[in-house]
């Protein structure tokens, strides 16, 4: 697991290094925080900040989980792959390093934006609670980059990843129940909504925030990304050997 950490780190120095790629991954959900969550005249709370910072948070570890099986493309593209594969390090460890890595940039991202939520004005939670809303994001991100790894493996060029990305981000974020709650959705939305992943973690956390444990979360997260890790661990093993 140690060898892990090492690609974790490889990872890391890159990203900082490309400071407009760390900026721009934070404006588009600083620009729904602010602009949707300040300005969009909703009825159905009272502060609708508070409604909408779970579904930005939730957004914020999607958009950098879906993002994040390119790093493994790339890789592949620009032939760092076969020289890694040489090494006497366990070939898992470089997948493990990329999906941590991918998990950890995106609760980075997610503490900015939580940061932000608070200065504009959302309520603060629990720090108790904060911690197990930092574990809700943690499943969820694992489950999402084992996901995007997965596809990344299995397609053959970046246009190809680009795209798959395209088709199924937006599609996550509002068939989710980020924006409003399923009773305010029409019968066909709230069906949809509801089979979400999005859904249930963005849900888990607002369970977090009314004081309710939400066990049915947690397992539910633990075993989806377990069973989706599994399945990447799998399709890494045929596709390097």
């Amino acid at each position: 697991m140690i060898h892990s950490f090492y690609y974790l780190e490889r990872d890391f120095r890159r990203w900082i290094r490309g400071r407009i790629n760390v900026i721009s991954s934070l404006v588009m959900p600083a620009a729904w925080l602010i602009f949707v969550g300040l300005a969009l005249p909703i009825r159905f709370t009272d502060n609708y900040l508070d409604f909408i910072t779970p579904g930005i948070l939730v957004l914020t570890m999607l958009g950098a989980s879906l993002q994040g099986g390119s790093l493994l493309m790339f890789d592949k593209v620009l032939g760092f792959m076969p020289k890694f594969l040489a090494m006497p390090a366990p070939r898992e460890s470089i997948l493990y390093g990329k999906i941590l890595f991918i998990t950890m940039r995106g609760l980075i991202q997610s503490t900015v934006i939580l940061v932000l939520a608070v200065i504009l004005g959302a309520h603060l939670l629990d720090p108790l609670l904060l911690i197990w809303t930092y574990l809700v994001l943690f499943l969820f991100g694992v489950l999402l980059s084992s996901l995007m790894t997965t596809v990344a493996l299995t397609l053959e060029d970046h246009d190809s990843y680009a795209a798959f990305n395209s088709i199924v981000s937006m599609p996550l974020f509002f068939t989710s129940s980020a924006l409003m709650p399923y009773d305010q959705m029409p019968g066909w939305l709230a069906f949809i909504a509801r089979l979400n992943p999005v859904s249930y973690a963005i849900d888990g956390i607002r369970e977090l925030q009314t004081g309710v444990f939400p066990t049915d979360t947690f397992l539910g997260l633990a075993a989806g990304a377990a069973i989706v890790l599994a399945v990447s661990v799998y399709v890494f093993r045929r596709a390097t050997v």
